[in-house]
């Protein structure tokens, strides 16, 4: 088998490395008297410190912090890139997942693992088709197969995260919030399951969210969608987000009484082809305002089960006041992408987009 893929590079020189915990706190009425809730984090700053704001980078679902830190193809990741760029790198591992510890006697049981789920939403798309974009998979590194190489490294990555959803949104949203109180102003950028903390972040300190870079975030908005392939494609779920975009409720305006919901309605039939039907406010819709001060991008690729959705969050965004570029790869001539481009095999070109943004704005 052929070994990691290299690329001749002028060294990368780190000014300064380390680790810390971000949030938590003792719980002292558990057995042991634990410290619960924290967040481990890792940062380099680069010798050549250009950029105005240092990265966050949080991963998604059954992820963790190396999705930012290498590809599985052996080429550098979305953390040494930007790190070339000028910016200092903050990467996590969610709580109590990777090196953030785990206390199944506060934090609730761990979901399982399944690898069907990694090939079908992940690795290999185009094997199950279970979305009409799934065919257009071509990017990813190597052959999505058990004893291949690049396969299993990234199937040894896969880490288990809590069952609780709803909890994992509470714990993360805090422990990021504690970083970004001890680092100061910084963009924020979440993938995937992490997308749900990110508006909780940006909605709660938008002085401190430079920037929000939410690449394929959970969703789409009020309710989820079942991928159940041809002929009929998706089916909406019944579980209801109480933000909208998450568990966790956003600050609106008019406010939300305590046990008071959003009026919500369905498009008629899809605003795009191939697309699921989006649910949106009923009008007048209610505002986002802390939001509406946040630059935002969001980032959906050609083929990931993404594609017939991130749209919805666009529209229940902007309804509610918020602006945000929102970017097809596609439309950028990138092809081919499943959810996790991060590290596929044209990662770099991607995190291209990212930093124009960046510098942009």
């Amino acid at each position: 088998m052929a070994g990691p893929k290299t690329v001749d590079r002028e060294p990368l020189v780190i000014a300064k490395q380390g680790y810390f915990y971000a949030g938590g706190a003792y719980r002292d009425g558990s057995a042991g008297a634990p410290f619960v809730g924290q967040m481990y984090v890792e940062y380099q700053i680069p010798q050549e410190l250009k950029a105005p704001h240092p990265i966050v980078m949080v991963h998604g679902g059954q992820q963790n912090g190396t999705n930012w830190t290498g590809t599985p193809d052996g080429r550098e990741g979305w953390a040494q890139y930007f790190l070339r760029r000028g910016h200092a790198v903050y990467v996590v591992d969610q709580v109590a997942r990777g090196r953030s510890p785990w206390h199944p006697d506060v934090q609730g049981p761990l979901a399982p693992l399944d690898r069907e789920f990694a090939d079908r939403r992940f690795a290999a798309p185009s094997r199950f088709e279970h979305w009409p974009q799934a065919r257009l998979h071509s990017q990813w590194p190597g052959e999505a197969a058990a004893g291949e190489t690049h396969y299993d490294a990234f199937i040894a990555t896969q880490t288990p995260s809590l069952a609780d959803y709803a909890e994992q949104q509470r714990l993360n949203s805090a422990a990021l919030i504690a970083l970004f109180e001890r680092i100061g102003p910084a963009v924020l950028m979440v993938h995937s399951q992490s997308g749900a903390f990110g508006w909780v972040v940006a909605d709660r300190r938008p002085d401190l969210v430079a920037a929000l870079v939410a690449l394929e975030p959970n969703g789409p908005p009020l309710r989820d969608v079942a991928n159940l392939g041809a002929p009929h494609w998706f089916a909406d779920e019944g579980r209801y987000k109480i933000s909208g975009l998450g568990d966790v409720q956003l600050t609106w305006e008019p406010p939300l009484g305590d046990d008071e919901r959003l009026d919500y309605v369905q498009e008629a039939a899809p605003s795009r082809p191939d697309c699921v039907r989006c649910w949106s406010q009923q009008e007048p819709a209610r505002q986002l305002p802390h939001l509406a001060k946040v630059k935002i991008l969001m980032l959906t690729a050609e083929a990931s089960y993404h594609a017939p959705y991130d749209h919805c969050t666009t529209i229940f965004l902007r309804q509610a006041g918020v602006k945000l570029d929102h970017i097809y790869l596609a439309d950028r001539g990138i092809k081919g992408n499943g959810h996790m481009f991060m590290i596929e095999k044209n990662s770099d070109e991607i995190a291209g987009v990212v930093a124009e943004w960046l510098e942009k704005s």
